[in-house]
């Protein structure tokens, strides 16, 4: 299959684009990194990739930014931020692929595990993993041509906590995450939210 990834130079997308390569002819893209440049926040951008990549057979998305502040130190810019990056920049690469896709295709995109189990500075992100996931269920009814769509929630990375300074906080090593998109690429699953933690060890 021919899989883009979004996100593919990041610490998850790397794992994905390793675990999926040998099998898959996989072409990655990024903010400013990869084969490919896109800005996920600009239709216009996610178009010319798209246009320059068609047609694929699979789309995963590993890309998106949000705001990890206190709720009354969140500004309006914060939300604002949160929501036409990593929110609707994911829902317009996936109504943007739609057209690009090749028959029974697929397209994963990537929320994480405080839409479910918040945590205190959460709340932007919160609400955009939990609308990302209820964006992918009713998507996945409407798909045409057999395209499938499933979101993976990943759960904190191993490697980002210890970028961030946060070593001894449990975490999942980018390359067990990865097999949850392998899983939704190569799986017949649909409409589903794949918890990454299920795929450990």
């Amino acid at each position: 299959m021919k899989v883009v990834v979004v996100g593919g130079t990041g610490t998850i997308g790397r794992a994905v684009v390793q675990a999926l390569s040998g099998r898959h002819e996989v072409i990655t893209a990024g903010r400013s990194h990869g084969a490919h440049q896109v800005d996920i926040t600009s239709k216009d951008s996610i178009q010319r990739l798209f246009k320059a990549v068609a047609p694929f057979d699979a789309l995963i998305s590993v890309a998106g930014s949000g705001a990890f502040k206190g709720l009354t130190e969140l500004s309006d810019e914060d939300f604002q931020l949160s929501l036409s990056n990593k929110l609707m920049g994911q829902v317009n690469l996936a109504r943007l692929a739609l057209q690009h896709l090749r028959e029974k295709g697929s397209i994963t995109l990537t929320s994480g595990v405080l839409a479910q189990e918040p945590m205190k500075g959460s709340a932007a992100i919160s609400l955009v993993n939990a609308g990302l996931e209820g964006f992918s269920r009713a998507a996945a009814l409407e798909a045409p041509r057999g395209i499938r769509v499933n979101v993976v929630s990943p759960p904190w990375v191993t490697e980002t906590l210890d970028a961030m300074g946060m070593k001894g906080v449990p975490g999942m090593p980018a390359a067990q995450v990865a097999k949850a998109y392998v899983e939704s690429v190569e799986s017949n699953r649909t409409g589903e939210v794949i918890d990454a933690r299920k795929f450990k060890g």
